[in-house]
C-alpha cells in the first residue's frame, strides 16, 4: 500500500480545514490527495489495489454525526451512522423501500463497519476501474478510453452513459433516497448548504472522471428523509441470494387514491451512471389510472434510449420487467 499521512478529527469544522488546508500547503491542488475516511470499507479496498494513493487520509469517524432522529415528518440521519444501525431504526421499519434497500446490500458484516456517507458516495464497482493495470479507463486516466465497452460488462450501466465510460453506480440505498425525495446536508469551507440527493452525483455521460458534485473540503454530515404518506418497496434483482450488488433494482413509492396513481416516485439501480430517478415513467403514470399495461407503458418509455454493448444487451428488458414488478407489488394492481 502507498505510504499516507493519517490524522483524526473531532468535529466537521477541523475536518473540512484539514483537507482544504492540507491541500492549499500543497500548491498545486490534486484531486484526491487529501481524503475523509469512516467505515473505510470501500477506501481500504481501492488503497490496497493501488487504484487510489491519497496522500493524507483524514479520519472522521469519530465525528458527532452519528444519531437518528424524527423531526415531523422527516427522518434526520447522521452521515456517521451505519448501515446496520439505520436498518435496525424503528422509525426505518415503516419504510420498506428504506429498510429493504440496506438489509439487501452488502454482507451483515459490511453493513456493520459501512456508514450512511459514505455508502451514498461510494465508487462503481467497475473492474476496469478498479484494476491499476487497466490503462483504459476515463474515470481513472481522462482521455485514456473505456475498456469495458469491449471487455466484460455484465454488471454495467445502460442510462446515463456512453462510449465514453459505462461504469455502474453501486449504492442501493442511494436509489431508494432518490425515490423518497431525500436531501443531502453538506458542510464546507463555504458554511452549509442542502441539495437533493438527485442532484449529488455526477453522470458518466457528463464527467466520467467525476463521481459527485461535492468541493473541496466538502462531507457530507446528515441526509434528511422524508418518511412518505404511502406504500413503498424496493426490488433487488442479482445473480445470487447475498452479498451482491444489484443486476437492477427498482424503489418504487406510490399512493393510490380511487384507483389512480395520486403520487408515484421511482429509482432504478443497477442500470445508471447515478442512481436513476425514473422521471420518464413517473410522467407516465402520474394522475393516470393505475393499470399493468399502464406500468408496462412507462416503464418501457424510461428504458427507451439505454445505452447497451454487448454485455449489458440484456439490462434494459430486465430492468423493464423489475420494474412493472415493484409497480405490481407496491400499489396492488395486477390487471
Amino acid at each position: 500500500m502507498h505510504p499516507f499521512t493519517y490524522t483524526r478529527v473531532d468535529d466537521v469544522d477541523a475536518a473540512s480545514a484539514a483537507v482544504t488546508t492540507d491541500a492549499v500547503s500543497r500548491a498545486v491542488q490534486q484531486p484526491d490527495d487529501t481524503v475523509f475516511i469512516a467505515g473505510g470499507t470501500t477506501q481500504l479496498d481501492l488503497m490496497r489495489d493501488g487504484v487510489w494513493s491519497p496522500g493524507t487520509v483524514v479520519d472522521i469517524s469519530r465525528l458527532p454525526l452519528a444519531e437518528v432522529t424524527v423531526d415531523g415528518d422527516t427522518l434526520v440521519v447522521g452521515a456517521a451512522v451505519t448501515m446496520a444501525e439505520l436498518a435496525r431504526h424503528e422509525a426505518v421499519a415503516g419504510v420498506p423501500v428504506l429498510r429493504d434497500s440496506l438489509l439487501l446490500a452488502a454482507s451483515p458484516q459490511l453493513r456493520a463497519m459501512a456508514t450512511i456517507g459514505g455508502n451514498v458516495l461510494q465508487r462503481t464497482r467497475c473492474r476496469y476501474f478498479r484494476d491499476p493495470e487497466v490503462t483504459q479507463c476515463n474515470k481513472r486516466r481522462p482521455g485514456s478510453g473505456c475498456a469495458a465497452i469491449e471487455g466484460t460488462a455484465r454488471t454495467h450501466a445502460v442510462l446515463g452513459v456512453d462510449a465514453g465510460c459505462i461504469a455502474v453506480h453501486a449504492s442501493d440505498l442511494a436509489v431508494a433516497l432518490v425515490a423518497l425525495d431525500a436531501r443531502v446536508r453538506l458542510h464546507g469551507p463555504d458554511g452549509d448548504r442542502t441539495i437533493p440527493v438527485a442532484e449529488l452525483h455526477v453522470r458518466a455521460d457528463d464527467d466520467p472522471a467525476r463521481d459527485n458534485v461535492l468541493r473541496p473540503g466538502e462531507l457530507v454530515t446528515h441526509l434528511e428523509v422524508p418518511l412518505p404518506d404511502a406504500r413503498s418497496g424496493y426490488l433487488k434483482v442479482r445473480d445470487r441470494a447475498s452479498y451482491e450488488f444489484a443486476l437492477t433494482s427498482a424503489a418504487v413509492v406510490a399512493r393510490l387514491e380511487d384507483g389512480v396513481l395520486a403520487h408515484v416516485a421511482v429509482g432504478l439501480g443497477g442500470v445508471g451512471s447515478v442512481p436513476w430517478r425514473a422521471s420518464r415513467a413517473e410522467e407516465v403514470l402520474r394522475g393516470r389510472v393505475a393499470s399493468l399495461a399502464l406500468f408496462e407503458e412507462a416503464a418501457a418509455a424510461e428504458l427507451a434510449d439505454a445505452f447497451t454493448v454487448p454485455g449489458t444487451a440484456f439490462k434494459p428488458e430486465l430492468a423493464r420487467r423489475t420494474l412493472v414488478r415493484q409497480l405490481r407489488d407496491v400499489t396492488g394492481v395486477t390487471a
